[in-house]
């Protein structure tokens, strides 16, 4: 089975990660952040193919990615999520990241 992102608008659930795939860009975020009582938001990016080893939190990650594109490698399959899309990690999930080849900027935050 495909576990790549599915088409703009659809709604992807795992046990781990729930990803929304859609147009949301820096103020929908700060919006979503705020409606949903997460921390202060974390701007960040990457180059072409950068890369994060596993590892996990102990938080719900809400990232919302605003730029370029970026894999998250978790034990359910690769998501990739582009520019719009937000992604949803519940805490403990194990998870790594390859960034796409245009780069990405995302903002996240911790949900309670």
């Amino acid at each position: 089975m495909d576990r790549s992102r599915r088409s703009r608008g659809a709604e992807l659930n795992r046990m781990a990660a729930t990803v929304r795939a859609g147009r949301a860009g820096r103020n929908d975020a700060l919006e979503a952040f705020a409606n949903e009582g997460c921390t202060a938001p974390r701007f960040w990016r990457n180059g072409p193919g950068d890369r994060y080893g596993r590892h996990e939190h102990g938080y719900h990650k809400v990232l919302f990615c605003l730029e370029g594109s970026i894999v998250f490698h978790t034990d359910d399959g690769d998501v990739t999520i582009a520019a719009g899309d937000r992604l949803d990690l519940d805490p403990g999930t194990v998870h790594g990241a390859t960034v796409g080849p245009e780069g990405c900027a995302c903002v996240e935050a911790s949900k309670p």
